[in-house]
This record gives C-alpha cells, sequence and structure tokens, in this order.
C-alpha cells in the first residue's frame, strides 16, 4: 500500500468516525414544547431541535378603517382589527427532514415532506 493510500483510507476513517452529517425523516408529536419522533425509533426534544424561520408560525395584524353607511344611523363602521396568518408553523403529524449536525447533538429540522 502506498503512503497516498494509507493516508486516504485514514482521512475517510476519520470522517466517518466523526459522522459530520446524516439525513434523517421524523413526524412532530408534540408542539409546545416542540417534539419530533425520529424514524419511530427516538424522540427529540426543543433542546436538540433548530428550527429556522421558514417553519415557525408567522401572523400579522391587520387593522383598517373602512367607511361604510350604517343602515340605521347613518354612522361609520368602527375601525376593524383581524390576524391574518402568513406561515402555519409546524404541527402535530407534520413529516419532517433532519440534518444531524457533526457529533450527533443538535438536529436542523430542515423542512416539511409534502
Amino acid at each position: 500500500m502506498t503512503l497516498a493510500n494509507l493516508i486516504r483510507q485514514a482521512s475517510l476513517g476519520a470522517i466517518e468516525a466523526v459522522q459530520p452529517v446524516a439525513v434523517m425523516f421524523a413526524t412532530v408529536t408534540k408542539v409546545e414544547p416542540l417534539e419530533v419522533n425520529v424514524e419511530q425509533r427516538f424522540t427529540l426534544t426543543s433542546d436538540f431541535l433548530i428550527v429556522p424561520e421558514s417553519l415557525t408560525k408567522y401572523e400579522v395584524d391587520i387593522s383598517h378603517t373602512h367607511s361604510v353607511p350604517d343602515g340605521n344611523t347613518g354612522g361609520m363602521q368602527p375601525d376593524s382589527a383581524s390576524k391574518v396568518v402568513v406561515r402555519k408553523g409546524l404541527e402535530v403529524g407534520d413529516k419532517v427532514i433532519l440534518l444531524r449536525i457533526q457529533g450527533g447533538r443538535q438536529f436542523v429540522i430542515l423542512d416539511k415532506v409534502v
């Protein structure tokens, strides 16, 4: 075996030993606090999960005034306010893709599986 092959094997072995990244699938089992079950083998709590902003709930308060004649008094309708859900966030039963970070102590939720 040449020195180059020996170095290559040693480096590949080192990379495999630390397991830089692994892709896994999980199901959301609880939302508050967040828990996911990984491939029906184990459960991860929010302490081990990194959730990107794109998978969090996002609502916008919208208030507006409109002038519409009131049939009884001839007055105007009052201001109205409502919330609009832009993103629902994660929900129980959602299937997600996880990336295990090197060392296996934290997991990034990459996206939902549809």
